[in-house]
């Protein structure tokens, strides 16, 4: 493209954009004390108009460099396709020093000295959201089932933990487990609907099972409370031993075992560990089983059903393992997220959420452990980075998942080492010949 045809493409994109921000933000309405007054900002309109033009202009410079990078990598060879850039090389070499330096700075991250109670409730968040994306990532990642309806789980999970816990006292030690059974049941049942779906349809499906269970949950007010949700949740412990500054007598609180001062930090740093330790027990029990017989028929049915089914493989049970095995981990995440929150209703568990965990897969390159750490980072952190534009928070979120679609398309670390490879299955076959 030409830079007259480009320069007339970023004038029509800035008109376009001028029209429809003139009655948006062209105009806002105060309050006088009687009737609304109307106070007119038409250089915001100017602004909107020349950001558009300017984005435009690199936009379409971005993709012609795009397209000439593919031109010359066609011209090239096979050389130039063996070249990878600096994230796909990061990818690589995620497992063997990414991950365990981010989990060395995870673990030391309360003890920092800018890590006030702010920061440690904002890491909490960010790896719920990474125990979700790990979870949704078998399904998604490994398995190749597209799920709209995952927060489903997460939903079951939360209100399996309040309810046990309000109406039968269990701990959450006890409920936890449960609760996993439970959203676990709960993927069984989904999955036996969708056996014979794929793509867009099954996609769908879950998204219908994902609305049926909020609906449920918003409708059953005998055992959910409906719309006006479940507070009074229960906070666990340290082994029996309270987080309260006045304990009940014969009982002996964590700062008196400990021989601290009271402070309700010690609360938020508990709660940090524990969802930690749970996302390391996901991530542990992901990285095995793609070891694993189940593991590596999941990549089979993700590469080919047809050829699955060829190879002797039971897609029906891999499906249901995908969608079981998902699902408890994120009822796991739901009991935890009830028990920090203390409070939950059907309005936490909305399809914005299931579009947000999906999201965070698809970002960070699906089957990419590392790779969905740095995207629930970046997703979670960057609407609290906003929050002072509370106005147009949802649009910078949105324009920075456009723009990672376009740079990085496949995702952040895209780089996926296969589990098995052909070649060393050959050489230790092959390892007594001469």
């Amino acid at each position: 493209m030409t830079p007259a045809q480009r320069l007339r493409d970023a004038v029509l994109a800035a008109l376009v954009a001028a029209a429809l921000s003139f009655p948006l933000l062209g105009f806002e309405t105060v309050d006088t004390g009687g009737p609304l007054g109307i106070n007119t900002r038409f250089a915001w309109v100017g602004y909107a108009a020349g950001i558009v033009f300017v984005g435009r202009l690199a936009f379409m410079a971005l993709l012609d460099w795009h397209r000439q990078r593919g031109s010359r990598v066609q011209q090239n060879g096979a050389a130039a396709v063996e070249r990878r850039d600096f994230l796909t090389w990061l990818g690589s070499k995620a497992d063997a020093w990414l991950m365990p330096a981010l989990i060395a700075f995870a673990a030391v991250l309360p003890f920092l000295p800018f890590a006030d109670r702010t920061v440690v409730d904002l890491a909490t968040v960010v790896l719920i959201y990474v125990m979700l994306g790990w979870g949704l990532n078998i399904v998604v990642g490994l398995a190749g089932l597209l799920d709209l309806g995952y927060v489903a789980f997460y939903a079951v999970g939360a209100y399996t933990y309040a309810i046990l816990a309000i109406q039968f006292g269990l701990s959450f030690w006890i409920c936890l487990p449960l609760a996993g059974i439970f959203a676990a049941t709960f993927g069984v049942i989904l999955g036996f609907p969708v056996l014979r779906l794929r793509g867009d349809y099954l996609a769908i499906v879950t998204l219908g099972f994902g609305e049926i269970i909020r609906i449920v949950l918003l409708n059953w007010t005998e055992v959910t409370s409906g719309s006006n949700g479940i507070s009074g949740i229960p906070r666990p412990s340290f082994f029996g031993f309270p987080f309260t500054a006045d304990p009940p007598d014969g009982e002996t609180a964590f700062h008196q075992l400990l021989g601290l001062e009271f402070s309700s930090l010690h609360r938020i740093v508990f709660l940090y560990y524990v969802i930690l330790v749970l996302a390391l027990i996901t991530n542990l029990f992901t990285m095995r089983i793609r070891k694993l017989p189940v593991g590596r028929a999941w990549e089979a049915l993700r590469e080919d059903e047809i050829a699955c089914k060829a190879l002797g493989i039971n897609p029906t049970n891999t499906k249901l393992t995908a969608f079981a095995i998902g699902a408890m981990f994120g009822g796991f995440a739901g009991s935890f997220f009830a028990t920090r929150q203390g409070f939950i209703s059907p309005e936490s568990f909305s399809f914005i959420e299931s579009a947000v965990i999906l999201a965070i897969v698809v970002l960070g390159g699906m089957g990419s452990q590392a790779g969905i750490v740095l995207a629930a980072a970046f997703l979670t952190l960057l609407p609290e980075l906003a929050r002072e534009f509370s106005l147009y928070r949802m649009l910078a979120f949105g324009a920075a998942m456009v723009l990672i679609m376009i740079w990085r398309p496949q995702g952040l670390l895209s780089y996926r080492e296969p589990t098995i490879r052909l070649s060393k299955l050959k050489a230790s076959a092959g390892g007594g010949a001469p």
